[in-house]
């Protein structure tokens, strides 16, 4: 009988098993503690660095919101001068031009000036010989005379009538002539005192007849009714002339000074007042410039161009400017109310209207409404809405809302005739 191992009652699975066990090892409880101990403090290591970054994420949020903040370039805008100035395109045209007409009959027997000649106040221009107005006027004088013959022919009749009448009268008071008599006489005598009457008032008539041919006479001479050039001359020797056919002589202008005339828009119709300067200048004398005055304005505009007819009057010594050149004339217009001047890319213009951008004292955005009253193209003149003080956002930036913060950058020295800027 086999004897039982101690280790046999021990370990009776060695037995199931075929095999033999290893004996327990005394360091795995170690073992246990230790990966236990790792465990856990990778765990509260791991937990100490994301408070860390939760930490440092807190402590770059100032920086980052303070970065957020957008740079702006500021400006001051530019207040207008109170004259402001417009050229417009013009007409020039003699002061004075006229067309010289005879006032009678008859053929030029000579004229004495051509175009381009200056002539004087009452200067002669044309001769025409007329004989039948020399007939008319000697047949009007021999009337004159006849009607003269006929007052002294009735006035000797009326006084003869008054002295019948008077002796009719005292042989009447004696009874030696019936009373029709008498009144037979003094009817006669008043015809007579009336033929009198008749006869001096056809003298008066010839009389005028007489003037007026002979004042019709004076124009043979044909003289200049003002000082100027003469433009046009439309005769010749031996011509027939009439005034009843209206034949033109000459075409006279006066051409010192001259009267420039221009169509002045709407814009500026309130500024147009007499007196106001202005410069012309013509292409074809490069370089000079002719000084000249608003003398006038129509007082209406076309209403369907919207402008003014206005008149400059420019001295004109030399006759350098001729009637009917192209010119440009330069006006000079006082403001009617305050302008100021900022550069188109400050604009904001959406569904809120017209707006421009301006930072006060603490570096808050404001928007401000604006009217525009002209706009060049590079810069916008404004009317209403900005005073000149403010500093205006040179360049519109998108995504700004009402009172965000911005970081403030000052424009640069603008070039002349930009907006100046912020002090």
């Amino acid at each position: 009988m086999t004897a039982n191992h101690p280790d046999n009652h021990d370990h009776p699975e060695s037995e199931d098993l075929g095999f033999q066990l290893p004996p327990p090892s005394r360091t795995s409880r170690t073992g246990v503690v230790a990966v236990a101990a790792i465990v856990i403090a990778g765990a509260f290591g791991f937990g100490w660095m994301q408070r860390s970054k939760a930490r440092s994420r807190l402590d770059e949020a100032p920086a980052t919101a303070a970065s957020s903040v957008v740079k702006v370039e500021v400006m001051k805008p530019r207040v207008l001068e109170s004259n402001r100035e417009m050229t417009l395109p013009g007409t020039a045209r003699a002061l004075e031009q006229t067309k010289i007409y005879p006032r009678t009959t008859g053929y030029v027997r000579k004229w004495n000036v051509d175009i381009g000649d200056k002539v004087k106040a009452g200067q002669v221009l044309v001769e025409i010989d007329a004989p039948d107005l020399d007939a008319q006027l000697s047949q009007a004088r021999a009337q004159l005379a006849q009607a003269q013959a006929a007052v002294n022919q009735v006035v000797a009749q009326s006084k003869y009538s008054r002295s019948n009448t008077q002796r009719y009268s005292s042989l009447a008071d004696q009874k030696l002539v019936s009373q029709s008599q008498v009144e037979q006489t003094q009817a006669q005598a008043s015809t007579d005192e009336a033929s009198v009457a008749a006869a001096q008032s056809n003298v008066s008539a010839q009389q005028a007849n007489v003037r007026r041919l002979v004042e019709t006479q004076g124009f043979l001479k044909v003289v200049a009714p003002f000082a100027g050039t003469i433009t046009s001359r439309s005769i010749e020797r031996g011509d027939l002339v009439s005034e009843t056919k209206s034949t033109e002589l000459y075409t006279i202008a006066a051409t010192d000074p001259v009267r420039v005339f221009v169509e002045v828009p709407q814009t500026v119709v309130a500024s147009v007042n007499p007196g106001s300067p202005a410069t012309i200048t013509v292409r074809e004398y490069p370089g000079r410039k002719f000084e000249g005055k608003i003398t006038r304005s129509a007082g209406a505009l076309d209403p369907e161009l919207h402008t003014m007819t206005t008149e400059v009057r420019v001295p004109n010594p030399d006759g350098a400017l001729k009637p009917g050149m192209y010119v440009q004339a330069a006006l000079s217009f006082p403001a009617p109310h305050r302008v100021v001047e900022i550069p188109s890319t400050a604009l904001y213009s959406d569904s809120q209207g017209l707006r421009v951008a301006v930072v006060d004292a603490q570096h808050k955005l404001h928007y401000v409404p604006i009217a525009i009253e002209r706009d060049t193209g590079a810069t916008l003149q404004v009317a209403t809405g900005l005073t000149g003080d403010e500093r205006l956002i040179k360049i519109a930036v998108p995504g700004l809302a009402e009172g965000d913060a911005v970081e403030v950058a000052e424009a640069a020295a603008p070039a002349a005739g930009s907006a100046a800027p912020p002090k």
